[in-house]
């Protein structure tokens, strides 16, 4: 008699398989860069044909798509409770730029890979990226703007410019990462002093 959770089974198979190829295509890309990370080469780390492969996923830029898709959620899954479980203003930018830059630190793979591919698509690669290249700072933006608004932070700044200056300090962490010289936690710790400063209200 045939058991009646067979599909599940299969199903939870094809879906440990594709957890595996990504995991493994993230530590290719992030190894020997985005146009050496082949099917092939990824394959050979698994110890699987490269027909496996094709089998999940309709070719690189299928896989490359699910690495940005999967480390996105990823970061969101770590950051935004963190975020949202603050009630201040000054304790949610310290959350912020903390949780974005602990990421960062704690996923080094992950944010190579990503890095490799945002230069690759820079250089002509199809983007796997999609939405509005933006919303991070949209996001932010709006934050700002209601922490303002409940008077924790000072009122005389542009909500929008100061959200593209906390980014873009956030993004520069890319790409040396890969420095063991670099201290993520101490530049941490400088970005939330340097924000704290530009945003608190006078005399606060």
């Amino acid at each position: 008699m045939r058991s009646k959770n067979t599909g599940d089974d299969r199903s939870f198979v094809s879906s440990a398989r594709r957890a595996q190829i990504v995991e493994a295509a993230i530590e290719t890309v992030a190894e020997v860069g985005y146009k050496n990370a082949s099917l092939s080469r990824i394959a050979l780390r698994l110890s699987i044909s490269k027909g496996v492969i094709s089998y999940h996923f309709a070719g690189k830029d299928d896989l490359i798509a699910e690495i940005v898709s999967q480390v996105l959620q990823q970061a969101r899954a770590y950051m935004q409770p963190r975020i949202e479980a603050q009630t201040t203003g000054p304790d949610m930018l310290r959350a912020y730029i903390e949780s974005n830059l602990e990421f960062m630190r704690d996923n080094p793979n992950q944010l190579n890979a990503l890095l490799e591919i945002v230069r690759a698509t820079i250089a002509g690669a199809k983007s796997p990226f999609t939405g509005n290249p933006d919303a991070g700072v949209h996001i932010l933006a709006e934050l700002l703007t209601r922490f303002q608004t409940a008077g924790d932070f000072r009122t005389d700044f542009d909500p929008n410019a100061m959200a593209i200056a906390i980014r873009a300090v956030i993004d520069a962490a890319l790409g040396r990462l890969a420095n063991p010289a670099f201290d993520v936690d101490q530049y941490a710790r400088e970005a939330v002093t340097i924000f704290d400063r530009a945003t608190c209200v006078t005399g606060a």
